[in-house]
């Protein structure tokens, strides 16, 4: 696939050595955007060239990560746009909330650099 032809993804995270992790994990075989809030998140994804998947955290100060999957969910512009969850919130209640707000998948953090690509791969395809 040309360079040119690579899916964005939108990482957003508050701390930013999450960002250069998950940077490092997907540069290689995507473009990458990044935010270091949800304020950011929302502005990036409403742009001309928006993100083709979207990593979010769900602990941010301001507008958290849930808030931001509801807003993208409800503007006709960003409601496609698939949004993973990338967050240490590992309880069940808070993944199937992450799911009921249209997530499409839900990985807890510390990340498994490999699965974070397959996931990542897995959505891409289907949208």
């Amino acid at each position: 696939m040309p360079s040119n032809n690579k899916a964005t993804i939108l990482i957003v995270d508050d701390e930013p050595q999450n960002i250069d992790v998950l940077t490092g994990v997907l540069r290689k075989d995507y473009k990458v955007k990044a935010a270091l809030n949800g304020e950011i998140a929302i502005h990036i994804a409403n742009s001309a060239k928006k993100p083709d998947l979207i990593l979010l955290d769900v602990l941010m100060p301001g507008i958290d990560g849930y808030e931001v999957c509801k807003q993208l969910k409800e503007n006709v512009e960003t409601a496609n746009i698939p949004i993973i969850f990338v967050t240490a919130k590992s309880e069940v209640k808070d993944e199937e909330f992450g799911f009921t707000l249209g997530a499409v998948d839900y990985i807890t953090k510390p990340i498994s650099p490999p699965l974070v690509l397959a996931r990542v791969k897995t959505q891409l395809a289907l949208y």
